[in-house]
């Protein structure tokens, strides 16, 4: 692989994609704590073991930014924020090589004023990975409209060496994949509320009758119902009021250990 990939985020699209670079090539995790640091490189190297792979010394994670001035291509994968995302874009922007692509995996914020944020919106992508990123093809690619042509032929680029599959889609928010899904999710939750089904039934029927390989209510705990609701927030479909209640009691889904479903460790 060409490129020396960096990422600054250490949560669980972050570990996932450090997990597939690591399979390919050394890569770069930035924590904002010792504490991140230690978890993150536990996480990455336990997600490359379960696909069989060794990370043979390649994944380096670091609490100092100064570390990822060696990359050539630097993901922001941090909470979806735009103005956390934008402070930390404007941070690593002049930390890096003039020739590094900076890289953000946003799944609803604006590509174009992100890009602006960072202040090299020629050298600008969104890059929007699926979890788990080590078994999901996909990647959806948004560029800004100051993208450079070398920016675009890199990033499909990269995406090819990591086996992932790359559709270049509009700057629109949520893309392609999160515009159509969570409308359907949420429409999940209001036809729950509304009849009284359970969690299970619904998504054995999306399972077996759709073929989904996940229900919408477990799919909703997977991705975290906070993520969700401002997703659905960016892209203008109406959350339901479960969910709200849900988030306000704490209960986030898989990663909180309850949500639609209780979960165990």
């Amino acid at each position: 692989m060409s490129e020396r990939v960096g990422i600054a985020g250490t949560g669980a699209i972050a570990c996932g994609l450090a997990a597939v670079v690591a399979q390919h090539a050394p890569v770069i995790v930035w924590a904002r704590s010792d504490g991140s640091a230690e978890r993150a490189d536990g996480t990455v190297r336990s997600l490359c073991e379960k696909v069989g792979a060794h990370v043979n010394g390649n994944v380096n994670v670091t609490c100092s930014t100064a570390a990822l001035a060696e990359a050539s291509f630097v993901v922001e994968a941090i909470v979806e924020d735009p103005e956390a995302k934008a402070a930390l874009l404007l941070d690593l922007a002049p930390r890096l090589r003039d020739d590094a692509i900076l890289a953000t995996t946003t799944s609803s914020l604006s590509i174009t004023e992100l890009a602006a944020a960072s202040g090299r919106p020629d050298r600008f992508v969104g890059l929007h990975v699926f979890n788990p990123v080590p078994k999901m093809d996909l990647i959806e690619l948004a560029f800004p409209p100051a993208a450079s042509g070398a920016t675009r032929a890199r990033a499909h680029a990269l995406c090819e060496a990591l086996g992932k599959t790359a559709v270049e889609v509009p700057d629109t928010a949520g893309f392609v994949v999160n515009r159509l899904l969570f409308p359907y999710l949420f429409e999940a939750v209001r036809l729950m509320e509304q009849t009284g089904l359970s969690a299970d039934a619904i998504d054995t029927c999306m399972r077996l009758g759709a073929g989904h390989p996940l229900g919408p209510l477990a799919l909703l705990d997977l991705v975290g119902l906070d993520v969700s609701a401002a997703i659905g927030e960016t892209i203008g479909a109406e959350v339901p009021e479960r969910v709200r209640a849900l988030i306000a009691e704490g209960a986030l889904g898989r990663k909180a250990g309850r949500g639609f479903y209780s979960y165990d460790g």
